[in-house]
C-alpha cells in the first residue's frame, strides 16, 4: 500500500499514541494507518462521490480499502470531527435566515433544517423525521444553545415554523423578531445546493441516524470552506489542512 501524503496529514505515520484520547479510542480497532483513514474521512465528506465511486478512485492510489469500510470510518470519526469543529467555530451573526430541504432515506423524505446569518455563515443544522412545530422548535432550541439568540429570524410563511418561534418567544423576556419573507430567504436555499450537490450521488440511504452523520460531516467541510473556523494569527491552512488539525 502506498503512503499517501495529502495537506496537514504528515509525511511519517501519524503516531495512533499523539492523538486525543476520543479519536485514539476509537482508531483503536481500525487497522489501516491513520492518515489514510482520515483521507478517506474527509474526501468522502468533501466531494460529490458515491461510496463505490470512492472506492475506485481511492484504488487508482495504491490503496485497496472496501466501500463499507469507508462508510464504517465515516459514521465512526465524523462525530468527533463536528464535535471538535464547535469548539473552532468562528461566531456568526444575529439576523438569521431559516428553512429546511429534502434528503431521502428509504424512500421517504426527511428534513433538514438550516439557518444562516445575513453574511452567508451557517449557524447550525437538524436532521429530523417530520416537519411540524415540535422539530421546528427543537431545531431553534439546539441553534440558540450553541450559538447564542439572535435579533432576528427570517422565515417563510409556514405555520410551523412561525409557531415553534412563538412558543419559544412566549418563555423568553426579550422576544426574537420574526420576519415573514419568502425572498429574503434565498440565500439559504441557494446554499441548500452545496449540500445536495455533495449528497446526491450518496444514492440508497437506509438508516436515519447514518444520514444524519454524514450530513453533519458534509456541514462541518462546507463551513470549513467559507471560512467557519478559527485559525492561527497570520496562518492561511488549507481546507484539507484545517478538517485534520481538528483531530490531529
Amino acid at each position: 500500500m502506498k503512503d499517501v501524503y495529502e495537506g496537514a496529514v504528515k509525511k511519517e505515520r501519524i503516531c495512533r499514541k499523539a492523538l486525543p484520547p476520543g479519536v485514539a479510542k476509537v482508531l483503536k480497532r481500525l487497522h489501516f494507518p491513520v492518515d489514510v483513514i482520515l483521507l478517506c474521512v474527509r474526501r468522502y465528506a468533501a466531494y460529490s462521490l458515491s461510496l463505490r465511486d470512492f472506492e475506485e478512485m481511492i484504488a487508482e492510489h495504491g490503496i485497496e480499502v472496501d466501500h463499507s469500510t469507508v462508510h464504517r470510518w465515516v459514521i465512526k470519526l465524523v462525530p468527533l470531527f463536528e464535535k471538535a469543529f464547535r469548539k473552532h467555530k468562528r461566531p456568526v451573526g444575529k439576523s438569521w435566515r431559516m428553512d429546511e430541504t429534502y434528503i431521502k432515506v428509504r424512500g421517504q423524505w426527511k428534513y433538514l433544517y438550516r439557518v444562516l446569518d445575513k453574511a452567508g455563515n451557517t449557524v447550525d443544522l437538524l436532521f429530523r423525521a417530520r416537519r411540524d412545530k415540535v422539530a421546528a422548535r427543537r431545531y431553534f432550541e439546539k441553534a440558540i444553545d450553541q450559538n447564542g439568540a439572535p435579533l432576528t429570524v427570517t422565515i417563510d410563511k409556514r405555520g410551523a415554523n412561525l409557531a415553534a418561534l412563538q412558543a419559544i418567544n412566549a418563555e423568553r423576556e426579550t422576544p426574537i423578531r420574526i420576519r415573514l419573507c419568502k425572498y429574503l430567504n434565498n440565500i439559504v436555499e441557494q446554499d441548500h445546493r452545496a449540500i445536495k450537490r455533495i449528497v446526491k450521488p450518496m444514492l440508497g440511504f437506509k438508516d436515519f441516524r447514518c444520514v444524519r452523520v454524514i450530513l453533519s460531516g458534509v456541514e462541518v467541510m462546507h463551513m470549513i470552506r467559507k471560512g467557519q473556523m478559527r485559525a492561527e494569527k497570520d496562518t492561511h491552512p488549507s481546507a484539507a489542512e484545517q478538517f485534520y488539525s481538528l483531530v490531529i
